[in-house]
């Protein structure tokens, strides 16, 4: 083959992919529209300067509007795979529409960042690969867990009327607004299932890997250590890898409530 002719089939093959780019087979991320001046994320939030800034520059591509779209970006097949990781991402979680968010969603979004960074899931693969600095370091990690703690609603806030007995119908809803990002009562999922909890021994949940704190901690869970744990995992058993805390008293015994109800007498859940 001749140089010409060599030429000739790279300037095809690149001309294809730039027109192919322009097809969106997982949808329109809207990588290349013009946005003169967009606005800081969490511009209008309480979310600590550092904080936001650690945010933009490791998350903000595929979880905000803001996406810095690079040159290779306009060629397909990349251009594919580019907007399928950033539009599933903003499904998940839009740093750009943070302040839309309720408190608890906040609460629980902060949980699913620290605990998809420490176990190494985010950023992606594909894009730590590319973006040698974009990686969480312990640093990094250290300052998004005193972020999620330090806006979490305070547990003995003396305006707060005192708890009552807990109520699973409150219980269940407590469940499904906090807690089902990482967990079911049928299913492990980044968390293990939650089926017949009440009663049983920590770390025993059928195919999920637990931490080896909570794996060898033999913890029975009832009223009292669900309460403790859900106060402040970390603090009740360091070294586990669960990143939320219900920090209402009322919120805590009406989920543990829940729990105790829902608790299959014969199951062997965690």
């Amino acid at each position: 083959m001749t140089r010409l002719r060599i030429s000739a089939v790279c300037a095809t093959a690149l001309l294809s992919s730039l027109l192919l780019a322009r097809v969106h087979p997982f949808g329109d991320a809207g990588l290349y529209t013009p946005n003169p001046s967009p606005a800081p994320i969490m511009e209008h939030s309480s979310v600590p300067p550092q904080v936001r800034d650690l945010l933009t520059a490791k998350c903000a591509d595929c979880h905000s509007t803001q996406t810095r779209a690079p040159l290779y970006g306009r060629l397909a097949p990349i251009s594919w795979f580019m907007e399928r990781d950033i539009l599933e991402g903003r499904k998940h979680m839009d740093l750009s529409a943070w302040d839309t968010y309720t408190s608890d969603q906040q609460q629980t979004l902060q949980a699913k960042i620290i605990q998809q960074t420490r176990a190494g899931k985010m950023p992606l693969p594909q894009y730590r690969n590319i973006h040698r600095n974009s990686a969480i370091t312990a640093a990094d990690l250290q300052l998004l867990t005193q972020w999620a703690h330090q806006s979490s609603p305070l547990a003995t806030d003396p305006s707060q009327p005192l708890p009552t007995e807990g109520s699973a119908v409150q219980g269940k809803l407590v469940f499904e607004k906090r807690c089902t990002g990482c967990h079911s009562l049928a299913q492990n999922r980044e968390g293990p299932n939650l089926s017949g909890v009440f009663g049983r021994t920590s770390g025993q949940a059928p195919g999920f890997t637990y931490s080896p704190a909570l794996q060898n901690a033999h913890i029975v869970w009832n009223e009292l250590t669900l309460d403790r744990w859900l106060t402040d995992p970390d603090a009740y058993l360091p070294g586990n890898n669960m990143d939320f805390h219900v920090a209402k008293p009322q919120e805590r015994r009406d989920l543990i409530r829940f729990l105790k109800e829902s608790a299959a007498p014969n199951s062997s859940t965690p």
